[in-house]
């Protein structure tokens, strides 16, 4: 068994102090709605515009005086940027203002003692240009947790995270609240209501002890408790702590024992996860991993790359022990979903982020492991405040601390974007990251968490080309079409160039040459590229040519893939026959040609073998067995097969064998069998006598043999 090390540190008990409420307002807006104004009496005509940009009016809300301007509730097309449509309403006469349905909400700020008193420095920002919290909750270098709170963004009980560590203590009054509870459970009954094959597993499932209690109390379950109350702690509530998510619900899967945990442990963790999400439907966004050690398992990898097929991210420790994770693997934080293993293909994003931890200064935890490749962001990690079991606090470091955070930004980010992939999650977590020097070339992003920049992401429009193949075909010509396409609609309209080069396809005679641009308007996400392609019947290998794209007019588009390569299929393929051979037997060798239809540029190959039809192989039967392999040089169009056949004296039926040819290389095979017919040539001569034939039609040599043959058959020798 593999044992995982934790570290921890020592921790202290807190006083709690109070912080009154606040509200505040933020915003957002509702998807493919608009809200305009406009001068009375311009309704006929506004109809009229909308039914040309294909707008649906929702909504008309009466003025309160004769002359107040009207407003009107709008959806825009499916597709459609609403900021676009807001800026083209803008223009209109008669128009007085044009914007997004914006959504107001209650901001929160937290009344936790432990915020309110400047001990929870990992959930604080740098109060600028807002300021949130009251004084002493500033600190820069925060995840600026404060700042989504106060924009209205606490999470969402319909959100689910995992905490595959030591077990939770599910009765925490700080935790209690957003602990998942089974809903296909009835707890405890003795009875497997949902059918997992887990037993009452209403808050989870312990693997270290293989039973239904994720809380085993004493000591043995602190660092789980910890972890759990960075991502969510109910915040609000007077009490303790503020969790990077207020309303969240976490499911607790305990591996980690006393001495550790085992690799099959975390695999049946990790997909009992997978398969709540699968087949029980529960939103589970995101599993916590605070623990590391042991070397490359295949297992476990295979297990992440199935949770992340399932829409699940795999937010893990970079590790304590100051190293390079680049040059040394620290596991499990190193493995990639991008690649596949035995028997479990690669998922088609990256479900992995590595978390290193940062100090309260800005600086990279004296501990924390690191990695230019390998580890994606900074978090808080050194000195965090959070829950342990028995209704208390304490203070832990590591990036067993920093993850967490993480992992509630995750969950925080989900319930403010219900519909985002786990993939534009983590691109989001990872491309608002704030540029940090001492996390510059230490990690991917060189950046740590910011929780609001996270929610608010745009992410960049990334301009791509398509690779495209087509058969050539026979004769005239064809349409190959590459495709180009925008991650995300841009906001304003744009153009980008395109032109073809030659590769070892030829303009002219192989395709023909294109140059002419794409224009783009707002929403618009994919466009069309044709290039004719020449068919013919020449035997050649496929040929390719290539469609490159120039830089896009507008400069908020990213050209992320700016070449594509059009293949020419060839369809004229070198096909490969055998003859038939007909002989008598005393022919003593048949000879079978084996043709191509037309000389190869290349090598060619076949295997050939013989079998029986009716003639038999053997020493003493009709034929010898053969079997090899026939090489055609480029330019060479035939090759020969001998097969020696035994010449008899019995009178017999015509017999036939067979030469097959089978795994070709540089050609096809059109005619794979040659059939052999050897012709039985006893029935003249003395035989014909025997076999019926007239004494009268016998010539002098005719009866010799007759004479001979009789005393063969009687044993006699002359």
């Amino acid at each position: 068994m593999r044992r995982i090390k934790i570290v921890k540190s020592s921790f202290r008990r807190l006083v709690m102090e109070n912080l009154e409420i606040r509200s505040l307002m933020a915003a957002d807006f509702m998807a493919g709605e608009l809200v305009i104004q406009y001068e009375a009496g311009l309704a006929p005509g506004l109809m009229a515009t909308n039914h040309q940009r294909g707008v649906e009016v929702l909504q008309e809300i009466d003025p309160v005086g004769r002359d107040s301007a009207m407003v009107a509730r709008l959806r825009v097309p499916a597709g459609k940027d609403v900021m676009a449509m807001a800026q083209e309403y803008q223009k209109l006469p008669g128009v007085l203002s044009a914007e997004p349905n914006w959504i107001l909400k209650k901001a929160a700020v937290s009344n936790d003692p432990f915020y309110a008193s400047g001990q929870l420095w990992g959930t604080y920002s740098n109060d600028s240009p807002t300021a949130f919290g009251g004084s002493g909750t500033t600190n820069t270098f925060g995840s600026g947790a404060e700042e989504a709170w106060g924009n209205g963004y606490i999470g969402s009980s319909q959100v689910v995270v995992a905490v595959i560590d030591e077990g939770v203590d599910v009765n925490h009054p700080d935790l209690q609240q957003n602990i998942w509870v089974n809903p296909g459970e009835v707890a405890n009954d003795g009875v497997d209501n949902d059918g997992n094959g887990r037993i009452d597993d209403v808050n989870g499932w312990d693997f270290f002890n293989n039973d239904k209690t994720v809380y085993d109390g004493g000591s043995g379950d602190t660092h789980g408790t910890h972890v759990a109350g960075t991502i969510g702690a109910v915040g609000g509530n007077g009490i303790g702590v503020a969790g990077v998510s207020w309303d969240v619900k976490m499911i607790s899967a305990k591996f980690l024992g006393p001495t550790g945990g085992s690799i099959t442990a975390a695999i049946q963790a990790i997909d009992y996860l997978t398969a709540l999400k699968v087949n029980q439907g529960v939103n589970i966004v995101a599993m916590n991993n605070s623990w590391g050690g042991g070397g490359y398992s295949t297992a476990l990898h295979a297990a992440i790359i199935r949770a992340a097929n399932a829409g699940i991210l795999f937010v893990a420790a970079a590790g304590n022990s100051s190293l390079n994770n680049d040059a040394s693997a620290n596991y499990p934080s190193n493995y990639s979903t991008l690649i596949g293993v035995s028997g479990t293909p690669a998922a088609s994003y990256e479900s992995v982020i590595a978390v290193a931890s940062t100090t309260s200064t800005g600086g990279l935890s004296s501990f924390s492991n690191y990695g230019a490749t390998q580890v994606d962001i900074g978090a808080p990690g050194s000195s965090i405040l959070s829950t342990l079991p028995g209704n208390t606090y304490g203070t832990y470091s590591g990036t067993s601390m920093a993850t967490p955070h993480v992992t509630g930004a995750v969950a925080v980010l989900a319930a403010a974007k219900p519909g985002a992939s786990a993939a534009s999650i983590r691109d989001a977590i990872l491309s608002s990251a704030v540029p940090t020097t001492s996390l510059a070339g230490k990690t991917v992003t060189g950046g740590r968490l910011s929780v609001l920049d996270a929610i608010n992401y745009q992410p960049v429009p990334k301009l791509s080309i398509a690779n495209a193949s087509r058969l050539e075909g026979n004769s005239g010509t064809s349409l190959l079409s590459f495709v180009v396409s925008l991650s995300a609609p841009a906001t304003e309209a744009f153009s980008v160039g395109y032109t073809t080069s030659n590769g070892t396809a030829l303009a002219g005679s192989d395709y023909t040459a294109v140059s002419s641009s794409l224009s783009f308007e707002p929403g618009e996400t994919s466009k069309t590229i044709s290039v004719e392609i020449a068919g013919d019947t020449a035997i050649e290998a496929h040929e390719t040519f290539f469609v490159d794209l120039a830089s896009p007019s507008n400069g908020s588009v990213q050209l992320l893939t700016g070449r594509a390569t059009g293949t020419i299929t060839n369809d004229d393929s070198v096909q490969l026959s055998i003859n038939d051979v007909s002989a008598a037997e005393s022919a003593g060798t048949f000879v079978f040609t084996v043709s191509l239809n037309a000389p190869s540029t290349s090598s060619v190959s076949v295997r050939f073998s013989t079998a029986n039809g009716t003639a038999r192989a053997g020493k003493s039967a009709d034929y010898t067995a053969i079997s090899g392999t026939l090489s055609f040089s480029p330019g060479q169009t035939t090759k020969t097969v001998s097969v020696k056949v035994r010449n008899d004296t019995t009178v017999e039926a015509n017999e036939t064998f067979f030469v097959n040819l089978s795994s070709p290389l540089g050609a096809v095979i059109s005619d794979s069998q040659g059939i052999g017919t050897i012709l039985d040539d006893d029935g003249t001569g003395a035989n014909r006598f025997f076999s019926g034939g007239s004494p009268d039609s016998l010539s002098a040599s005719d009866w010799l043999d007759v004479l001979e043959d009789r005393n063969r058959r009687r044993g006699l020798r002359r």
